[in-house]
């Protein structure tokens, strides 16, 4: 019940994914992004311990494809699973388990994925890879989720969504951009509002982790702003 983009930047190597579901809170259970190393969605009764066991493969210098292999090897429900993997060194690999119902499936271009599930078709998807490879050279949130948005628009998937979320990691060990809509009726345009909202202030949460002595963020102006 969910539709999804990961992707990796092969010039800056930032690692991120959006998706859309059904069902509650998809933040928690679809996307696993580890700086440096790789992005990972678990879809489709998704097991979050698998997202977990990817990122450690991951670490331990494994290949997208070999994890994703290792996963399904791994795991006795693995025809109800999707998976989608992107590493490091921008290899993808996916799989989507042959118990998955309605339409379903997945697409591995250069440098990102696009996959669902109980879509009305495969024009989800088709949207979403036509609206990524157009926006090269757009920040990347906003091709990921201009994706995202895309993939709405051609039918989503049957019945609607209800939450969303999107990551992205850049050079720092914590995210850039970590963004959920747990429960709405539209989740991928409040998911939109809320990132609008953010976007001007994502150098200052990177810099408040770094140096605590930042001011408040309603004080906070970036470098070169004006009084």
């Amino acid at each position: 019940m969910t539709f999804s983009i990961l992707a990796r930047c092969p010039d800056t190597r930032v690692l991120g994914i959006a998706t859309a579901t059904r069902s509650f809170a998809v933040g928690a259970r679809v996307p696993f992004v580890r700086t440096r190393r790789g992005v990972v969605a678990i879809m489709s009764r998704a097991d979050a311990r698998l997202g977990d066991h990817a990122l450690g493969l991951l670490d331990r210098g494994h290949k997208a494809a070999m994890v994703v292999d290792m996963l399904v090897r791994n795991d006795p429900h693995a025809e109800h699973r999707q998976l989608a993997v992107i590493d490091d060194d921008g290899d993808a690999a996916a799989r989507t388990g042959a118990a998955n119902t309605a339409w379903a499936g997945h697409q591995i271009h250069d440098g990102f994925i696009v996959l669902g599930n109980v879509l009305p078709g495969v024009q989800t998807i088709d949207a979403m890879r036509e609206r990524f490879l157009r926006s090269a050279g757009a920040p990347f949130e906003e091709r990921l989720l201009g994706a995202l948005e895309a993939g709405r628009d051609a039918g989503g998937q049957v019945g609607g969504q209800v939450s969303a979320a999107l990551r992205v990691h850049d050079a720092d060990r914590f995210a850039r951009v970590d963004l959920r809509v747990d429960h709405h009726d539209e989740p991928v345009g409040e998911l939109r509002r809320v990132f609008e909202a953010y976007r001007p202030y994502i150098p200052y949460y990177i810099q408040r982790q770094r140096d605590p002595r930042v001011p408040p963020w309603h004080e906070w102006k970036p470098e070169g702003a004006g009084a």
